[in-house]
């Protein structure tokens, strides 16, 4: 039954790890004119004129961004075990928190170390972070509603 809600779900949870992987997670501007952002692969920091001062890969953000949307596409299919599509659910919860995490020690540490006066601006990539974790909360939710009722009708039998 691949037609369920959760699926829905699920599968804009692999969407919203899509849009974190393209777009930028966060920017922010220097007192000196210059500017950092992040996106899942790259830091880096541009000049005024928009020229690279430098960079360094991220890779382990998008890696796990990667692992979440590989998890919630995988966790469609096992609509016929109900136990293991919630298990991979709490796995990916757990990876998405890992990756907002991941996210905000990065920028902070960044922030840090260029003194900047606020914390920047969280990009639409990271909301779509946050947003897939709501997604992963509400397919967890269907699912559980769901064995509720297979349950219910084997107890009529």
């Amino acid at each position: 039954m691949i037609q369920r809600v959760q699926t829905i779900f699920l599968f804009l949870i692999a969407v919203g790890m899509g849009v974190a992987l393209s777009t930028q997670l966060w920017m922010q501007g220097d007192v000196d004119g210059d500017y950092w952002t992040l996106s899942a692969f790259v830091m880096t920091n541009l000049d005024q004129g928009g020229e690279v001062i430098q960079s360094s890969s991220k890779w382990y953000l998008a890696a796990l961004a990667t692992l979440a949307a590989i998890l919630a596409l995988a966790s469609i299919f096992q609509y016929r075990l109900r136990s293991r599509q919630l298990l991979l659910n709490m796995i990916n919860s757990l990876v998405m928190v890992t990756l907002v995490a991941a996210t905000f020690l990065t920028t902070n540490g960044i922030n840090e170390a260029i003194q900047g006066e606020d914390g920047g601006d969280y990009g639409i990539g990271f909301w779509s972070i946050l947003v897939a974790m709501v997604m992963n909360m509400l397919a967890n939710r269907f699912i559980k509603r769901d064995e509720a009722l297979v349950r219910s009708v084997d107890r009529i039998r």
